[in-house]
């Protein structure tokens, strides 16, 4: 079952995030002061969304999605997070939640989702998870992040 998350939930959120090895410390932090604030300004302000996939009393996965300023864009939104409990990855969770997302920006009007990711080789199966369900990669920016840690864009047209 899929849906909106919860204050209740944030305790759980960053400790399965944190366990997947593969988002760094200062990611983990910036998720936890992300829900913090997310029952204030971001969802009610900026229409940021986050939904959890809850299985048998247990989240098995999350996503935080949001339009981006419709001054400057035309129906384009932000996958920002994704995340999967590291002991229920390959799954099927992951195609869960992708379709929920690509589903409920659809019914919002939505026209193109942006993803963007980490160019080294520890995120490649995320690279090859966005791949695998219709995303191209329209940009790569090297040393974004860091020294040989660059930013990999991809974009799925969802209107078409």
């Amino acid at each position: 079952m899929i849906h909106p998350l919860q204050p209740s939930h944030k305790s759980h959120l960053v400790p399965l995030v944190d366990k997947t090895g593969v988002f760094k410390p200062n990611e983990v932090e910036t998720l936890d002061s992300l829900l913090e604030g997310y029952f204030d300004a971001y969802h009610k302000e900026d229409q940021h969304r986050s939904f959890v996939l809850e299985e048998e009393g247990h989240i098995r996965g999350f996503v935080y999605f949001a339009p981006e300023d419709s001054t400057m864009t035309d129906r384009t939104w932000t996958l920002y997070w994704i995340a999967v409990d590291v002991t229920k990855q390959r799954g099927g969770y992951g195609k869960k939640l992708m379709n929920f997302v690509e589903d409920y920006i659809r019914k919002e009007n939505g026209r193109l989702l942006l993803i963007e990711t980490s160019s080294t080789p520890k995120y490649e199966p995320t690279r090859n998870f966005y791949l695998k369900y219709g995303y191209v990669q329209v940009a790569l920016v090297p040393d974004f992040y860091s020294d040989g840690d660059g930013k990999v864009i991809f974009a799925k047209h969802l209107q078409r």
